[in-house]
């Protein structure tokens, strides 16, 4: 008899042979060792390595070399002129004062050089989080900074305990769906203040309604301004692809164009006012100086009544889940854009990310996360280790001590100029497009979040995508891909059952049937023996086990036998051990042909030991 390897244990095709793996593969299950494993992790803990895990920086800043100084410098000096102009702006999403931004700009920025694992990531306000909170400020700021807090607990726990794998839950057609709505409504909002409109809200259908009803009203110097700075924003931002000499300087300008426009904004708003009259629409008069270090509020006031932390929580709500999650994917996504090649820690960094909204919230921050725009752009701008994010904070310190009254002389139509240019180059177009071109049917999860985030709320346009995937999933789960052909051996007609895929209780039931219906559809072809080939079958839960019994038991009444060949000793254990009597269903190593030999040979031994004695 041929010999066969399952599960690195050579078994000789014969009954006293199986004695050893049939009782220690099939009859037993191995569990895993809970105490060795808990050992094993708390041992971990206290090891260096463990340590240079967790704290990032003891790991580059013994090797920092002072050549890196003046690159990590200039980036951080680059990402801070964009970041500043772009706080601004976000605060202004978000419906919280302007200095709110510039508060949620810089902590970050410190935090993840001590925790970080990627260089180039800027870690603070964007636009996407702005647009989030925006729903839930209304009365009181105390909203945005108690959420800071706790989604950074929330994110911190989730990286604590290793579950940075639920973010491979979300597809990229839903993140997609998502970022591109997100897009949208965003520089919708932005249209309003782009032609200086008054607009009490940045939601997209809103946004629109109130465009186009209060189109007279446009602010003819508003509107030259926002749509002059939005043109040579765009163009500023391929000045550097010219194929010019100054490569260098074309390069600077091109990063730095936010903060130019910003400049020139505040200069043409301050040499054209006069006697108090501006003649745009501007930021208005910031809070001067830095935000004292204080715990987050966990109580506050709205229209003179007293809101306890646990109103704040509920009306909060589902905010709760979904502004961690989208700080999660939004880092993330990030650092392994910028990785090049090298695996991410996303445990360690959503503990830097968790870490940062924390620290963050003690100064009055919104909820933080990686900023796609800046992370770009500090990359460019050639950073060598995550120190470049302490010149981005200091210079956003400095601004917030010394240049708000400067500030408050910012056009809003140059702030919405500079959130529109950002916001057409967040539309992922050519992911779009290779989602269609590769297959077709993940436009519906896409469609689906996109279209739910633009008409009714960011939030349950991520959930409505992931569901919308879970249904794809549980359906190709309960109808997995199972070949039944009709094969004859040794004149024995029979059902060759491949399945393909692997087996979960789902599924069960539409095996049953699909095998039923292959039997008793045959017509002139009495079907003696179903052979279910297990290859591919590494693993099966209860309800598949009590299901292959009962459809042993209904090809029985159809006289015909039912045989699983070659099967993972896993699978089949579990059978063995609902119905020990059933071992002899299972074959391993053998032929067909031997298979149905075998077969046909028991059943004659059978049929001669059930002949009546008087016969």
């Amino acid at each position: 008899m041929p010999n066969c390897l399952q599960n690195g244990i050579t078994v000789a095709e014969d009954e006293n042979s199986f004695t050893y793996l049939v009782s220690h593969n099939l009859y037993h299950e191995n569990l895993p060792n809970i105490c060795q494993i808990v050992k094993n992790r708390s041992k971990k803990c206290c090891e260096h390595a463990t340590c240079k895990q967790f704290l990032p920086i003891i790991s580059w800043l013994p090797k920092y070399n002072v050549q890196f100084l003046l690159a990590d410098f200039v980036a951080g000096l680059t990402v801070g002129l964009t970041a500043i102009p772009q706080a601004i702006a976000y605060a202004s999403i978000a419906g919280l004062p302007t200095q709110f931004g510039l508060y949620s700009a810089f902590m970050g920025c410190f935090v993840y050089i001590v925790f970080g694992t990627c260089k180039d990531i800027t870690v603070g306000p964007t636009a996407i989080m702005a647009l989030m909170v925006q729903a839930h400020v209304t009365g009181s700021s105390d909203y945005a900074v108690l959420t800071c807090f706790l989604s950074g607990c929330v994110i911190f726990l989730l990286g604590i305990f290793n579950l940075g794998v639920l973010v491979r839950f979300i597809s990229i057609p839903v993140t997609t769906g998502f970022t591109t709505a997100a897009a949208i409504t965003i520089a919708s909002g932005q249209v309003n203040n782009l032609f200086g409109i008054k607009s009490s809200s940045n939601e997209f259908i809103e946004s629109w309604v109130n465009f186009f009803g209060h189109i007279t009203e446009t602010r003819r110097n508003d509107a030259i301004l926002g749509i002059a700075t939005l043109v040579l924003l765009l163009l500023m931002m391929k000045i550097k692809d010219l194929p010019l000499s100054c490569k260098m300087l074309t390069k600077y300008i091109s990063l730095s164009r936010n903060a130019l426009a910003v400049i020139v904004g505040i200069v043409l708003c301050y040499c054209l006012s006069h006697d108090g009259w501006l003649p745009f629409r501007a930021s208005g008069e910031i809070t001067k100086g830095i935000p004292p270090f204080k715990p987050p509020p966990f109580s506050t006031t709205v229209n003179g009544t007293k809101v306890t932390f646990g109103e704040m929580v509920t009306d909060l709500g589902a905010s709760l889940a979904s502004i961690p999650l989208i700080s999660i994917l939004e880092s993330i996504a990030i650092a392994k854009a910028f990785s090049k090649g090298k695996i991410v820690d996303a445990s360690q960094e959503m503990v830097a990310l968790g870490l940062c909204n924390i620290l963050s919230s003690f100064f009055s921050s919104m909820p933080i996360t990686g900023s796609f725009t800046r992370t770009s752009i500090n990359h460019s701008s050639g950073v060598k280790t995550p120190l470049g994010g302490a010149v981005t904070g200091a210079l956003v310190l400095m601004a917030l001590a010394f240049l708000t009254t400067t500030f408050s002389y910012i056009p809003k139509a140059t702030l919405a100029a500079i959130i529109i240019s950002a916001m057409i180059f967040m539309v992922e177009y050519e992911r779009i497009i290779e989602i269609w071109r590769s297959k077709k049917m993940d436009v519906i999860p896409f469609s689906v979040t996109a279209l739910v985030c633009l008409f009714w709320s960011l939030e349950y346009g991520m959930v409505c995508g992931i569901f919308v995937n879970a249904i794809f999933i549980l359906y190709k789960s309960a109808r997995p891909k199972i070949l039944i052909s009709l094969e004859k051996v040794n004149s024995v007609p029979l059902g060759l059952v491949q399945v393909q895929e692997n087996l979960c209780y789902s599924s069960a039931e539409y095996l049953k049937s699909k095998v039923v219906k292959f039997v008793t559809t045959q017509g002139d072809n009495s079907i003696k023996m179903i052979i279910i080939k297990g290859d591919e079958i590494t693993n099966i839960d209860s309800t598949v086990g009590l299901n292959i019994l009962s459809l042993k038991e209904d090809l029985s009444l159809l006289e015909c036998s039912l045989i699983c060949w070659n099967w993972n000793y896993d699978a089949a254990g579990v059978i063995c051990r609902l119905h020990p009597k059933e071992r002899s269903m299972f074959k391993f190593g053998k032929s067909i042909s031997e298979i149905v030999a075998e077969v046909a040979y028991n059943m004659t031994q059978t049929e001669i030991v059930d002949v009546p004695e008087d016969s």
